[in-house]
């Protein structure tokens, strides 16, 4: 019995989809993590 391997092109695809992801994760927790310190410093303006 002969084992089928995939192609090599589909795992190169799959790794590129999985650095996309990772970007667009890291983006969106850079962008969360800003908010709410932007969210704080204006909240401790207003309270001065």
């Amino acid at each position: 019995m002969s084992v089928k391997r995939k192609p090599p092109t589909l795992q190169q695809k799959k790794e590129e989809v999985n650095k996309k992801a990772i970007v667009w994760t890291a983006a969106s927790l850079l962008l969360l993590i800003l908010l709410i310190v932007v969210v704080i410093v204006l909240a401790n303006a207003g309270n001065q």
